[in-house]
């Protein structure tokens, strides 16, 4: 048994590194066999030889602890020369390293697209049976109110109606403003060509009345109260306070839905009139600066071409944005997990499905009212 005890030598010739292997390289005689390689440093940067003339067995664990030692020494295995290795070591040698070279390099495993349509498509489709559900569960509340109006907490409807009105003017009436800077000055660069300068009054008043203020107002009330509403009822959600509510033989959909929803169907049509407003300013004030058209001149060329129709029709639109940005924020809100990250993730799920939500309810009445109102 001693002649089968495992030995290493390493000799270094012109042509490189020879490893010479002796003995049983086997798991029983593991920490030798460790003990060999961490004593017998190869070099890198030369050719590496290994020779098992005078090998008596190796198995896998001396093959891994091979492979690794060489490799932790900046030897690439695939480099490496085996000699006087019989067949059955060989394929051992080389599954062994290929086993190592997986584990190393984990692949990425590609997902089949069909499939990953098919999950997605599902989700999509629960996610909207949940959100039918949930306006359901908001008719049969307001059916409630109708029958019982001193279910409706005036004091939370008029909270949130000051938090989704009043406290957004600045930024709505900020954005439109600049909105409506941008676009006419673009505007103006293009009827100049023409000397058309007054018609830039038409283009300007009829996007930002049909389609600019009421979509941009609507994008940025999904953004902060939509967001808003999914943090808040998940956040009681998190701390079990819609537990205590339904305990108490309260609804939670009267107590937290339907003053959010009223708030927000009320103010959205006021702010959009205000971003109407703030939008024509702006345009008027390029309009002046830019083509010597005159704020009176502006404002008659105005009635003109923009009849109340026109101003209506995008407020028409404002109050199904508005349900539909309460519906979405405020079921997002009820189904959070019960952890911080969840009202986080919830929050954003929220922003996204309310703008792609306007935007398609907007596209909706585009094509489903496409001549312009006069």
């Amino acid at each position: 048994m001693s002649d089968h005890r495992p030995s290493l030598e390493r000799t270094l010739t012109a042509a490189g590194c020879v490893l010479k292997l002796r003995g049983r390289w086997c798991i029983e005689h593991l920490e030798q066999i460790d003990r060999l390689l961490a004593e017998t440093p190869t070099p890198h940067d030369c050719h590496v030889c290994v020779d098992a003339g005078k090998l008596v067995d190796i198995d896998s664990t001396g093959v891994m602890l091979l492979v690794n030692r060489l490799r932790a020494q900046g030897v690439v295995w695939p480099h490496v020369e085996l000699v006087a290795f019989n067949e059955h070591q060989l394929t051992l040698i080389h599954l062994v390293a290929n086993r190592l070279d997986a584990r190393a390099r984990p692949r990425s495993r590609r997902r089949a697209l069909l499939p990953l349509l098919g999950r997605k498509a599902t989700q999509w489709a629960t996610g909207l049976v949940g959100h039918f559900a949930f306006f359901g569960h908001i008719v049969e509340g307001f059916y409630e109110v109708i029958r019982r109006p001193r279910l409706l907490r005036l004091r939370e409807c008029t909270a949130q109606l000051e938090a989704v009105g009043p406290n957004a003017l600045p930024i709505v009436g900020l954005m439109t403003l600049l909105i409506g800077v941008v676009f006419a000055f673009l505007l103006s660069v293009q009827v100049r060509k023409f000397g058309a300068n007054i018609f830039i009054v038409d283009g300007v008043t009829i996007a930002i009345a049909r389609e600019l203020a009421p979509l941009l107002t609507a994008v940025l009330v999904a953004g902060r109260s939509g967001a808003a509403f999914t943090a808040q009822i998940g956040a009681m959600r998190v701390t079990e306070e819609i537990d205590a509510i339904t305990t108490l033989g309260l609804s939670p959909v009267q107590v937290l839905v339907l003053p959010r929803l009223l708030a927000i169907i009320v103010a959205l049509p006021l702010l959009t009139f205000v971003g109407d407003v703030m939008g024509v300013l702006g345009a008027a004030w390029v309009a002046n600066a830019q083509l010597d058209i005159t704020y009176y001149t502006f404002f008659e060329r105005m009635k003109s071409v923009s009849p109340i129709n026109m101003v209506l029709f995008g407020l028409y639109k404002t109050p199904v944005f508005a349900a539909a940005i309460a519906l979405i924020a405020c079921r997002n809100g009820f189904v959070v997990s019960r952890d911080a990250r969840s009202v986080g993730e919830y929050t954003t799920r929220t922003v996204v499905q309310s703008i792609v939500a306007v935007i398609l309810i907007d596209s909706a009445f585009a094509i489903a009212f496409p001549e312009i109102t006069q």
